[in-house]
């Protein structure tokens, strides 16, 4: 008779998740375009993680940077501190510049990780360190870092001109002494304030020197836009420079850049635009610079007023 042996059926054994796996995200702002991004960050990654057979999804770490520097890496910290713990055994995030602000942060953040073996994997960059030689990805991430870092700043700059442009910019209505904000974030005259905006103006064309002004806005008992008794010069030369208190603002000015924005009609005007170009006159007919031929060189004596 044929042998007809017992043939029994032996399940695979189903792979382990033994790689805990923890998911990071950055974003540099709580705007709605910002945290849609950190959304599509967690979405993305969590969909990655889960394609993966032997990784177990073991937490999600989300830093969202504000002006509160001390907050911006709280996350961060807290993964951190779950790798030294052993909880997590790879890390993996969108790409280099989530992982820091600057090149110097990221290479600190990547060397922390190293040191503790666990894998880290930037999915938009193709770089792993499974992978990937330790040198060369110090040399990648130094110089996709970097590359990231000047082109936010270069974003950054076009976005503060084209507010500028558009007029949207909040720079326009920035508070300088002598103004308040509305209800709206708006300009609006600070009266008693103004008051003693149109008196240093009155002051420096009766030929008051700043030193001067000082003097009498101390011997009034006038305080400081601090709030101090005393005044400092820089802050009485801005004012008497400052084409905001005719209603005119100007952006730019300072950059090196040779585009300006003048907005017209800004806000409320303290002083009158003949007031503000006749102190501006009498700042240069004052000033210790002169141009010549030869360049701009001081003059033997400068304007003085002990008065």
């Amino acid at each position: 008779m044929p042998n007809n042996p017992k043939v029994h059926y032996i399940p695979a054994n189903p792979a382990k998740r033994e790689k805990r796996v923890g998911i990071y995200c950055r974003v540099s702002t709580n705007s709605t375009e910002q945290l849609q991004s950190l959304v599509a960050q967690v979405s993305h990654l969590t969909r990655l993680t889960a394609t993966i057979l032997q990784w177990l999804l073991s937490d999600v770490y989300m830093d969202i940077a504000t002006s509160k520097t001390s907050s911006s890496r709280k996350e961060f910290n807290r993964m951190l501190a779950d790798c030294k713990s052993h909880k997590l055994e790879i890390v993996i995030t969108k790409d280099v510049s989530r992982f820091g602000r600057d090149t110097v942060e990221v290479l600190d953040a990547f060397n922390q990780l190293k040191a503790l073996n666990v894998r880290v994997i930037f999915e938009g960059n193709s770089l792993d360190t499974a992978n990937t030689d330790s040198d060369l990805m110090v040399a990648v991430m130094e110089s996709i870092a970097q590359a990231e870092n000047e082109s936010r700043s270069e974003n950054i700059r076009w976005g503060i001109k084209q507010r500028a442009a558009q007029g949207t910019s909040k720079f326009y209505d920035r508070k300088c002494y002598g103004f308040k904000h509305d209800k709206d974030g708006h300009l609006v005259i600070d009266e008693e304030k103004a008051k003693n905006v149109k008196l240093i103006f009155n002051l420096y064309l009766s030929g008051q020197s700043v030193v001067g002004i000082i003097k009498e806005l101390e011997k009034r008992k006038i305080l400081s836009p601090t709030g101090k008794a005393k005044w400092c010069k820089r802050t009485i030369d801005v004012m008497l420079s400052n084409e905001k208190y005719t209603g005119d603002v100007e952006l730019l000015k300072s950059g090196k850049s040779e585009v300006h924005y003048l907005a017209s009609g800004n806000n409320p005007a303290i002083i009158s635009k003949e007031m503000f170009e006749a102190v501006q006159i009498e700042k240069k007919r004052r000033s210790n610079i002169i141009d010549g031929k030869g360049g701009r060189k001081r003059k033997n004596t400068k304007y003085s007023s002990k008065k």
